[in-house]
Protein backbone atom coordinates (compact mmCIF):
# COMPACT_ATOMS: atom_id res chain seq x y z
CA UNK A 1 0.00 0.00 0.00
CA UNK A 2 2.80 2.49 0.20
CA UNK A 3 3.72 5.10 -2.61
CA UNK A 4 7.00 5.83 -4.34
CA UNK A 5 6.20 9.38 -5.31
CA UNK A 6 7.45 12.07 -3.53
CA UNK A 7 7.48 13.16 0.34
CA UNK A 8 3.94 14.41 1.36
CA UNK A 9 4.31 16.63 4.37
CA UNK A 10 0.36 17.69 5.29
CA UNK A 11 -0.38 20.28 7.68
CA UNK A 12 -0.51 19.93 11.80
CA UNK A 13 2.20 16.70 10.76
CA UNK A 14 5.35 18.48 10.97
CA UNK A 15 6.40 18.10 14.40
CA UNK A 16 9.63 18.41 15.76
CA UNK A 17 9.26 18.43 18.98
CA UNK A 18 10.42 15.70 21.34
CA UNK A 19 6.93 14.47 23.07
CA UNK A 20 9.42 12.71 26.01
CA UNK A 21 7.48 10.09 27.33
CA UNK A 22 10.12 9.22 30.01
CA UNK A 23 9.56 12.60 31.90
CA UNK A 24 5.69 12.37 31.32
CA UNK A 25 5.61 8.83 33.54
CA UNK A 26 8.33 10.53 36.00
CA UNK A 27 6.86 13.27 38.10
CA UNK A 28 10.03 14.53 39.42
CA UNK A 29 11.41 14.61 35.82
CA UNK A 30 7.91 16.90 35.38
CA UNK A 31 8.21 18.86 38.41
CA UNK A 32 11.42 20.05 37.11
CA UNK A 33 10.28 20.61 33.11
CA UNK A 34 7.48 22.91 34.87
CA UNK A 35 9.60 24.84 37.09
CA UNK A 36 12.36 25.38 34.49
CA UNK A 37 12.42 29.13 33.91
CA UNK A 38 12.72 28.53 30.55
CA UNK A 39 9.53 26.48 30.49
CA UNK A 40 6.73 27.72 27.97
CA UNK A 41 2.92 28.01 27.95
CA UNK A 42 1.02 28.01 24.82
CA UNK A 43 -1.42 30.76 24.72
CA UNK A 44 -5.24 29.30 23.94
CA UNK A 45 -8.54 31.17 23.82
CA UNK A 46 -10.79 28.45 24.46
CA UNK A 47 -9.51 25.68 21.70
CA UNK A 48 -8.50 28.49 19.46
CA UNK A 49 -4.84 29.56 19.03
CA UNK A 50 -4.20 32.86 20.03
CA UNK A 51 -1.02 34.42 17.60
CA UNK A 52 1.80 37.15 18.15
CA UNK A 53 1.90 40.15 16.01
CA UNK A 54 4.15 37.81 13.49
CA UNK A 55 1.26 35.94 13.01
CA UNK A 56 3.38 33.12 14.78
CA UNK A 57 1.86 31.21 18.28
CA UNK A 58 1.48 33.17 20.98
CA UNK A 59 3.81 31.91 24.17
CA UNK A 60 3.95 32.47 27.64
CA UNK A 61 5.97 31.56 30.81
CA UNK A 62 4.81 28.61 32.19
CA UNK A 63 4.44 29.96 35.71
CA UNK A 64 1.81 32.83 34.18
CA UNK A 65 -0.68 29.30 34.24
CA UNK A 66 -3.77 29.34 36.14
CA UNK A 67 -2.82 27.45 39.15
CA UNK A 68 -6.14 25.99 39.12
CA UNK A 69 -5.81 23.90 35.76
CA UNK A 70 -3.18 21.24 35.16
CA UNK A 71 -0.46 21.21 32.67
CA UNK A 72 0.02 19.51 29.41
CA UNK A 73 3.57 18.87 28.36
CA UNK A 74 3.21 19.37 24.82
CA UNK A 75 6.90 18.01 23.96
CA UNK A 76 10.62 19.22 24.74
CA UNK A 77 13.21 21.32 22.65
CA UNK A 78 17.06 21.27 24.06
CA UNK A 79 16.34 22.22 27.82
CA UNK A 80 12.98 24.23 27.01
CA UNK A 81 9.64 22.48 27.64
CA UNK A 82 6.22 23.70 25.93
CA UNK A 83 2.73 23.39 28.49
CA UNK A 84 -0.47 24.37 27.53
CA UNK A 85 -3.20 24.48 30.11
CA UNK A 86 -6.23 21.98 30.72
CA UNK A 87 -8.40 24.77 30.87
CA UNK A 88 -11.23 22.85 30.39
CA UNK A 89 -12.60 24.71 26.90
CA UNK A 90 -15.34 23.22 24.96
CA UNK A 91 -15.34 24.41 21.01
CA UNK A 92 -16.52 28.50 21.05
CA UNK A 93 -16.02 28.39 17.54
CA UNK A 94 -17.37 26.52 14.97
CA UNK A 95 -14.68 24.38 13.01
CA UNK A 96 -15.29 25.80 9.82
CA UNK A 97 -14.32 29.16 10.75
CA UNK A 98 -13.06 30.64 7.47
CA UNK A 99 -10.60 33.16 9.65
CA UNK A 100 -9.19 30.43 11.34
CA UNK A 101 -8.21 28.61 8.69
CA UNK A 102 -6.74 31.61 6.96
CA UNK A 103 -4.46 31.57 10.00
CA UNK A 104 -3.68 27.99 10.46
CA UNK A 105 -2.63 28.00 6.59
CA UNK A 106 0.08 29.80 7.19
CA UNK A 107 1.35 28.82 10.58
CA UNK A 108 4.99 27.82 10.03
CA UNK A 109 4.88 23.29 10.15
CA UNK A 110 6.17 22.51 13.52
CA UNK A 111 4.14 25.36 15.08
CA UNK A 112 0.95 23.85 13.27
CA UNK A 113 1.40 20.34 14.64
CA UNK A 114 1.70 21.75 18.25
CA UNK A 115 -1.51 23.77 18.11
CA UNK A 116 -2.75 20.39 16.39
CA UNK A 117 -1.79 18.16 19.83
CA UNK A 118 -2.71 20.68 22.22
CA UNK A 119 -6.24 21.55 20.68
CA UNK A 120 -6.78 17.47 20.72
CA UNK A 121 -5.52 16.95 24.04
CA UNK A 122 -7.38 20.34 25.95
CA UNK A 123 -10.70 19.40 23.67
CA UNK A 124 -10.54 15.47 25.14
CA UNK A 125 -9.66 16.17 28.41
CA UNK A 126 -12.67 18.68 28.78
CA UNK A 127 -14.80 15.76 27.19
CA UNK A 128 -13.32 13.14 29.39
CA UNK A 129 -13.62 14.17 32.96
CA UNK A 130 -15.78 11.37 33.65
CA UNK A 131 -14.51 7.48 34.16
CA UNK A 132 -16.12 5.36 31.49
CA UNK A 133 -16.07 2.40 33.51
CA UNK A 134 -17.73 3.44 36.70
CA UNK A 135 -18.80 7.00 36.27
CA UNK A 136 -16.37 8.59 39.53
CA UNK A 137 -14.77 12.06 38.01
CA UNK A 138 -10.81 11.29 37.31
CA UNK A 139 -7.56 13.80 37.24
CA UNK A 140 -5.18 13.99 34.70
CA UNK A 141 -2.16 12.34 35.02
CA UNK A 142 0.96 11.88 32.98
CA UNK A 143 2.06 15.10 32.17
CA UNK A 144 -1.76 15.43 30.23
CA UNK A 145 -1.33 12.37 28.47
CA UNK A 146 -3.54 10.06 30.73
CA UNK A 147 -6.32 10.60 33.49
CA UNK A 148 -6.69 8.03 36.09
CA UNK A 149 -9.87 7.05 38.20
CA UNK A 150 -8.20 6.85 41.20
CA UNK A 151 -9.07 4.33 43.82
CA UNK A 152 -8.55 6.68 46.77
CA UNK A 153 -11.18 9.06 45.79
CA UNK A 154 -13.59 6.07 45.63
CA UNK A 155 -12.83 5.29 41.45
CA UNK A 156 -12.02 2.35 40.32
CA UNK A 157 -8.54 2.70 39.06
CA UNK A 158 -9.04 2.37 35.19
CA UNK A 159 -6.70 4.35 33.63
CA UNK A 160 -7.84 6.03 30.44
CA UNK A 161 -5.48 7.40 27.56
CA UNK A 162 -6.59 9.67 24.21
CA UNK A 163 -7.85 8.11 21.49
CA UNK A 164 -7.26 9.20 17.41
CA UNK A 165 -9.92 8.24 15.26
CA UNK A 166 -9.06 7.06 11.84
CA UNK A 167 -10.35 8.21 8.70
CA UNK A 168 -10.19 7.02 5.48
CA UNK A 169 -10.22 9.93 2.66
CA UNK A 170 -10.26 9.06 -0.89
CA UNK A 171 -10.05 9.61 -4.37
CA UNK A 172 -10.89 7.05 -6.93
CA UNK A 173 -10.04 7.23 -10.96
CA UNK A 174 -11.52 6.04 -14.19
CA UNK A 175 -10.96 7.17 -17.47
CA UNK A 176 -8.15 9.41 -16.70
CA UNK A 177 -10.78 11.28 -14.30
CA UNK A 178 -11.46 11.63 -10.66
CA UNK A 179 -14.14 11.20 -8.57
CA UNK A 180 -14.81 14.21 -6.19
CA UNK A 181 -18.16 15.12 -4.24
CA UNK A 182 -19.95 17.81 -2.29
CA UNK A 183 -21.41 17.24 1.22
CA UNK A 184 -24.72 19.51 1.94
CA UNK A 185 -22.58 21.66 4.34
CA UNK A 186 -19.79 23.00 1.81
CA UNK A 187 -19.82 25.95 0.26
CA UNK A 188 -21.35 26.04 -3.20
CA UNK A 189 -18.99 24.49 -5.87
CA UNK A 190 -16.51 23.43 -3.07
CA UNK A 191 -15.72 19.57 -3.84
CA UNK A 192 -13.36 17.34 -2.50
CA UNK A 193 -12.32 13.90 -1.76
CA UNK A 194 -14.67 11.22 -0.33
CA UNK A 195 -14.26 9.67 3.25
CA UNK A 196 -15.18 8.09 6.15
CA UNK A 197 -14.60 6.58 9.48
CA UNK A 198 -12.64 3.17 10.33
CA UNK A 199 -14.68 0.67 11.54
CA UNK A 200 -14.20 -1.84 13.90
CA UNK A 201 -12.10 -4.59 12.45
CA UNK A 202 -11.72 -3.14 9.10
CA UNK A 203 -8.52 -2.47 7.29
CA UNK A 204 -7.30 0.76 5.17
CA UNK A 205 -8.36 -0.74 2.44
CA UNK A 206 -11.88 -2.10 3.36
CA UNK A 207 -12.74 1.37 4.68
CA UNK A 208 -11.62 2.79 1.17
CA UNK A 209 -14.14 0.14 -0.80
CA UNK A 210 -17.08 0.19 1.41
CA UNK A 211 -17.07 4.14 1.93
CA UNK A 212 -16.48 4.48 -1.87
CA UNK A 213 -19.35 2.30 -2.54
CA UNK A 214 -21.83 3.42 0.06
CA UNK A 215 -21.37 6.72 -0.08
CA UNK A 216 -21.32 7.03 -4.75
CA UNK A 217 -22.02 3.19 -5.68
CA UNK A 218 -19.03 2.55 -6.94
CA UNK A 219 -16.55 -0.76 -6.69
CA UNK A 220 -12.74 -0.10 -6.20
CA UNK A 221 -9.79 -2.27 -6.44
CA UNK A 222 -5.83 -1.56 -6.50
CA UNK A 223 -6.14 0.88 -2.89
CA UNK A 224 -2.81 2.37 -2.25
CA UNK A 225 -1.73 4.56 0.15
CA UNK A 226 -0.27 8.17 0.00
CA UNK A 227 -0.15 9.87 3.75
CA UNK A 228 -1.70 10.61 6.75
CA UNK A 229 -2.56 13.52 8.59
CA UNK A 230 -3.68 14.21 12.12
CA UNK A 231 -6.85 16.35 12.07
CA UNK A 232 -7.64 18.24 15.63
CA UNK A 233 -10.81 18.97 15.25
CA UNK A 234 -11.90 17.47 17.50
CA UNK A 235 -8.84 14.35 17.38
CA UNK A 236 -9.17 12.31 13.97
CA UNK A 237 -5.70 10.77 11.94
CA UNK A 238 -7.17 11.31 8.31
CA UNK A 239 -4.97 8.19 6.28
CA UNK A 240 -5.44 9.18 2.60
CA UNK A 241 -6.10 6.52 0.01
CA UNK A 242 -6.25 6.47 -4.35
CA UNK A 243 -7.87 3.74 -6.14
CA UNK A 244 -9.54 2.47 -9.42
CA UNK A 245 -12.38 1.87 -10.35
CA UNK A 246 -13.68 -0.06 -13.98
CA UNK A 247 -17.26 1.78 -13.70
CA UNK A 248 -18.06 5.38 -13.34
CA UNK A 249 -21.82 5.02 -13.08
CA UNK A 250 -22.49 6.85 -9.44
CA UNK A 251 -25.39 6.02 -7.13
CA UNK A 252 -25.15 8.78 -4.49
CA UNK A 253 -26.23 8.47 -0.75
CA UNK A 254 -27.80 11.75 -0.70
CA UNK A 255 -27.82 11.93 3.07
CA UNK A 256 -24.22 12.37 2.98
CA UNK A 257 -23.42 13.62 -0.44
CA UNK A 258 -24.65 16.22 -2.12
CA UNK A 259 -23.36 16.04 -5.32
CA UNK A 260 -20.33 14.16 -7.10
CA UNK A 261 -18.97 13.80 -10.62
CA UNK A 262 -15.58 13.13 -12.31
CA UNK A 263 -13.51 15.63 -13.33
CA UNK A 264 -10.68 15.13 -15.64
CA UNK A 265 -6.73 16.48 -15.58
CA UNK A 266 -7.05 19.78 -16.82
CA UNK A 267 -10.25 20.57 -14.43
CA UNK A 268 -8.33 19.49 -11.47
CA UNK A 269 -5.51 21.67 -12.45
CA UNK A 270 -7.60 24.69 -13.10
CA UNK A 271 -9.17 24.19 -9.85
CA UNK A 272 -5.68 23.49 -8.08
CA UNK A 273 -4.79 27.05 -9.66
CA UNK A 274 -7.23 28.72 -8.26
CA UNK A 275 -8.79 29.56 -11.67
CA UNK A 276 -12.54 30.88 -11.21
CA UNK A 277 -13.71 29.61 -14.25
CA UNK A 278 -12.88 26.16 -13.12
CA UNK A 279 -15.47 23.67 -12.57
CA UNK A 280 -15.24 23.65 -9.28
CA UNK A 281 -12.95 24.99 -6.09
CA UNK A 282 -10.19 23.09 -4.88
CA UNK A 283 -9.81 22.08 -0.75
CA UNK A 284 -7.99 24.75 1.19
CA UNK A 285 -3.94 23.77 1.32
CA UNK A 286 -3.91 22.94 5.06
CA UNK A 287 -6.38 19.99 4.18
CA UNK A 288 -5.16 16.82 3.18
CA UNK A 289 -7.40 16.08 0.01
CA UNK A 290 -5.44 19.09 -1.71
CA UNK A 291 -2.81 17.08 -1.13
CA UNK A 292 -3.89 14.16 -2.11
CA UNK A 293 -5.23 16.03 -5.69
CA UNK A 294 -1.89 17.48 -5.94
CA UNK A 295 -0.12 13.98 -5.55
CA UNK A 296 -2.53 12.56 -8.30
CA UNK A 297 -1.68 15.63 -10.85
CA UNK A 298 1.99 15.12 -9.85
CA UNK A 299 1.20 11.35 -11.40
CA UNK A 300 -0.19 12.49 -14.16
CA UNK A 301 2.47 14.90 -15.56
CA UNK A 302 5.50 12.35 -13.99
Amino acid sequence: MLTDRKTIVPTFSGGTLDRADQVRVNPDKLRAAMMNPRARLLKLDGLNPVFDDYGDLAWGAAYEASPENDLLLLGIDNDTSFFAELNGAGDSVPVANPALWQSLGSLPADQAAIYATARSLVDWHARHQFCAQCGQPTQSRKGGWARLCDRDSGGCGAEHFPRTDPVAIMLSECEGKVLLGRQPRFPPKRFSALAGFLEPGESIEGCVKRELFEEAGIKVRDVRYVASQPWPFPSSLMIACTSITDDPTLTLDEEEIEEAAWFSLDEVRAAMAGDPDAPFIAPPPFAIAHDLLRHWLDGKEE
